[in-house]
C-alpha cells in the first residue's frame, strides 16, 4: 500500500485499511494465524515492523491485496539483485519526535536515537535511486521518503555516541568547560600540596585522597578532627575514620559549583535547540517513518518468502481456488527448528474448488491427515488475502474470500456444558448463518460423534445446504454413507488421502477425485488380529456393501480419469500462460530498451557547445567544446585538456 504524505498516517493507521468485513476470529484462531504472525515478526528489522507484522489481518479489496503482493515480490527481486533496505539505525521514535513537535526538550539519549533514525531516512533516500525501473511499486512506495541526514548532522555535531554533549556544541560552553577544567587543575593541586604537608600526612589513615560525590576528601583519624579545618561528609563503618573536605578545597568547590550549573543551564539550551531542530522536521519524519515500517513489514515478507520458496498468488474475483503443491506453514517453521523434527518434511498437497466442483468431500482414516489438509488451505488463503507470498507453486490462485469459517477438532465447551457433538452443531449453526458464495467453509468429521447413520443423514443435509449458499466448502468424514454425495451432485467431488498401511502412519497426500477407504481391516491384519475374526469383519462388510460395490468403484474410476484430463489441462494453461506472461515481459523491455536508445539519440543530437556531458571513455564529465553532426564527433574539455570523442561516446 502507498503512503500519502498528504495523509499524516500514522503506522497503525497504514494496517488500519478495510480488512476483510467480517472475517471470523474464531478461524482464526482455530488456524492459528497467530503464529504466522509470529514467524512474520521475527523476520522484521525493528519494532515498527514487527509491530505491523503482529497487526497483519487479510484485506477486502483484491486490487489492495494485488499492490502488497507486487511489493513483496519487487523486494525478493531486489534481495535476489543484492539490494537489501538499509534499516539499520531505524527507531521508533514517533512519541519522541511528537513531544520534540510541541517543544518538549528532549534528552541527549533521544536525540541520539533521533538523529540514528533521520540518517536511515537518506540511507532511504538513496536506495531508492539505486533501485531499478522495474520495480515501480517499490520506489512509488518510497518517494515520501525525504533525506534529513542534515539534521542529523547536526545532533551528532553536538552530542557523541555516549550521549555527552561535547565542547564544540557551543562557543560558549567550551569557555566554560574551560573553565571548569581550570577549576579542577587548581583543586587537584591544592589536594597534592596538602598531602605533600608531612604534618597532615601524619593525622590520615592512609596518603590519599578519595571522592564523596563530587567532592575531594581526606580519611582523618577521628580523634585528629580539629587538626584539619573542613566539611565533614561522611564517617567510616567504624566510626575512626572522617572523610573530611579541606576548607582550601571546599572554597574552590564551591566556585565550581556555580560554574556547573553554568555549564548545565548551557547544555539545556543546547538540547532545547537540538530539539527544535527535530521538532522543525517532524511532519516530514513521521511520514517517513510510515513509510520505513511499511519498507521493515515488506522486507520482512520478503525474507519469510524467500526463506520458505514462497510464491506470489494470484488474486481473482471468479471463486476459483487452486493451491499447487502447498505446504502448511507452520509445519514447515517447526520441522526446520523442531531438534526432534528437523529430519521430516511437510509433504506438499494439491488443493482445487470452484474449478469443475465447488465442494470437496474428503475422505479417509482418522490419521489420515485430512485436519492438515484443511488447515493448511485455509491458513495459506489467509496468508494470500493478507498480501503474503504462499508456500506453494508459481500459478498458485486463491479468491476474494469475504469470510473463512471452519469447525475444526474437539471443542468441548465446559462452559455451555456442551457435548463434543453439540458444540460442533453449536459452530456448524453460526457457519450456515454467515456463509455465502464469498465463503470458504471447512468442516472436519462431518457427521461424526452420534450415530454413522443419523450422522450422514444430517451431514448431507449440511452439505445441500452450503451448497445452496454456493460457498466454497472443504469436508472430511470417516463415514462412508457420504463417500457417495459427489456421485449425486455434479457441484462436489471426492477427494481421498493417502495411508500407508504398512508403516500404519498418513503420507497426507491428497488424491481428488477418489474417495478415501478407512482401512481398519488392513490395518488390523498388520497389527495381528485373529485370522478367523478377519474373515468374519470381511464377511459382513460384503454382506453390508451390498451389490452397488462395483458400479461406485467403476464411477470412481472415471471420475478420476476425468479428474486427470482436468489437472492436464489446468498445468498446461498455467504453462501457456507463463510462456504468454515471459513474452510479454521481453517485449515489453526490447520496447523500453528502443525507446530510451531513441530518446538517447534525439538528445546527443541537440548537444550544443557549452553543455555538459559524461564522457564514458574518461568516466568523468566535460563541457562540449565544438559538435560535429555530420562526422558524429564532439569536442570536449575534460580536465585539462581538450578531446574530440564520438557522440556515441557521450551521456548528455
Amino acid at each position: 500500500m502507498d503512503v500519502n504524505p498528504n495523509c499524516g498516517a500514522n503506522v497503525s493507521a497504514i494496517m488500519n485499511t478495510i480488512a476483510c468485513e467480517i472475517m471470523d476470529a474464531h478461524t482464526l484462531e482455530l488456524l492459528e494465524f497467530e503464529k504466522v504472525r509470529s514467524i512474520l515478526a521475527d523476520y522484521a528489522g525493528c519494532t515498527l515492523g514487527k509491530e505491523l507484522a503482529r497487526q497483519i489481518e487479510p484485506l477486502s479489496n483484491p486490487d489492495q491485496i494485488r499492490t502488497e503482493q507486487t511489493l513483496v515480490s519487487e523486494v525478493v527481486t531486489a534481495l535476489d539483485l543484492g539490494h537489501s533496505p538499509p534499516l539499520g539505525g531505524l527507531h521508533d521514535v514517533r512519541l519522541i519526535v511528537k513531544r520534540a513537535h510541541i517543544g518538549t526538550m528532549l534528552t541527549a539519549e533521544e536525540l541520539l536515537q533521533v538523529a540514528e533514525t533521520l540518517n536511515c531516512t537518506g540511507a532511504i533516500y538513496r536506495y531508492r535511486m539505486r533501485l531499478d525501473g522495474k520495480l515501480g511499486r517499490l520506489i512509488e512506495m518510497l518517494a515520501p521518503v525525504e533525506d534529513l541526514g542534515v539534521v542529523a548532522k547536526t545532533i551528532t555535531g553536538c552530542i557523541d555516541t555516549r550521549g555527552n554533549v561535547i565542547d564544540s556544541a557551543s562557543r560558549e560552553l567550551a569557555k566554560i568547560r574551560q573553565t571548569l577544567s581550570d577549576y579542577e587543575d587548581r583543586i587537584q593541586n591544592e589536594i597534592k600540596r596538602l598531602l605533600r604537608d608531612p604534618n597532615l600526612r601524619a593525622i590520615l589513615r592512609y596518603p590519599n585522597a578519595t571522592m564523596d560525590g563530587e567532592h575531594y576528601v581526606l580519611p582523618v583519624a577521628v580523634n585528629h578532627r580539629v587538626k584539619l579545618p573542613g566539611v565533614v561528609h561522611r564517617t567510616s563503618a567504624t566510626g575512626e575514620t572522617l572523610f573530611i573536605e579541606p576548607a582550601s578545597v571546599s572554597n574552590l568547590a564551591a566556585e565550581r559549583s556555580i560554574v556547573k550549573g553554568d555549564e548545565d543551564r548551557e547544555v539545556r539550551r543546547i538540547l532545547r535547540r537540538l530539539s527544535g531542530e527535530v521538532g522543525k522536521v517532524a511532519k516530514q519524519l513521521g511520514y517517513s517513518l510510515d513509510v520505513m515500517a511499511k519498507l521493515d513489514f515488506v522486507y520482512a515478507k520478503a525474507r519469510y518468502s524467500r526463506d520458505y520458496r514462497m510464491s506470489e498468488p494470484d488474486i481473482n474475483t471468479e471463486g476459483r481456488l487452486w493451491l499447487r503443491d502447498a505446504r502448511h506453514p507452520i509445519l514447515e517453521h517447526l520441522f526446520r527448528h523442531d531438534p526432534i523434527a528437523e529430519q521430516r518434511q511437510v509433504m506438499p498437497i494439491e488443493i482445487r474448488l470452484g474449478i469443475g466442483f465447488n465442494m470437496l468431500v474428503i475422505t479417509g482414516p482418522n490419521t489420515g491427515g485430512k485436519t492438515v489438509t484443511l488447515k493448511s488451505t485455509g491458513l495459506i488463503s489467509l496468508m494470500a488475502l493478507s498480501g503474503m507470498h504462499i508456500p506453494a507453486l508459481s500459478g498458485s490462485t486463491v479468491p476474494m474470500f469475504r469470510q473463512i469459517l471452519a469447525d475444526i477438532g474437539d471443542e468441548q465447551s465446559l462452559e455451555q456444558s456442551l457435548s463434543t457433538f453439540s458444540s460442533h452443531i453449536s459452530r456448524i449453526r453460526t457457519i450456515l448463518e454467515l456463509a455465502d458464495e464469498h465463503s470458504l467453509v471447512m468442516l472436519d468429521e462431518l457427521g461424526a460423534g452420534t450415530d454413522p447413520m443419523e450422522g450422514a443423514a444430517l451431514g448431507r443435509a449440511i452439505l445441500d445446504h452450503l451448497d445452496q449458499k454456493r460457498c466454497r466448502a472443504i469436508v472430511t468424514t470417516h463415514l462412508g454413507d457420504l463417500k457417495t454425495y459427489a456421485f449425486t451432485n455434479e457441484r462436489a467431488e471426492n477427494g481421498a488421502v493417502e495411508f500407508n498401511t504398512e508403516t500404519l502412519r498418513p503420507t497426507y497426500r491428497l488424491h481428488i477425485g477418489q474417495f478415501g477407504m478407512s482401512n481398519a481391516l488392513r490395518i488390523a491384519k498388520r497389527l495381528k488380529l485373529p485370522k478367523d475374526l478377519l474373515m468374519r469383519a470381511h464377511k459382513y462388510l460384503r454382506r453390508r456393501k451390498g451389490k452397488g460395490t462395483g458400479e461406485l468403484v467403476r464411477l470412481q474410476e472415471l471420475r478420476q480419469e476425468a479428474e486427470k484430463v482436468r489437472t492436464d489441462s489446468l498445468a498446461a494453461q498455467h504453462e501457456a500462460m507463463q510462456q504468454k506472461e515471459e513474452y510479454e515481459q521481453k517485449k515489453l523491455e526490447l520496447e523500453r530498451a528502443a525507446a530510451a536508445e531513441a530518446e538517447l539519440k534525439r538528445k546527443r543530437q541537440n548537444i550544443q557547445p557549452g553543455d555538459k556531458v559524461h564522457v564514458e571513455r574518461f568516466g568523468a564529465e566535460g563541457r562540449v567544446i565544438r559538435v560535429d553532426q555530420k562526422k558524429g564527433t564532439v569536442l570536449v574539455s575534460v580536465g585539462i585538456g581538450q578531446w574530440e570523442v564520438g557522440l556515441n561516446e557521450v551521456l548528455p
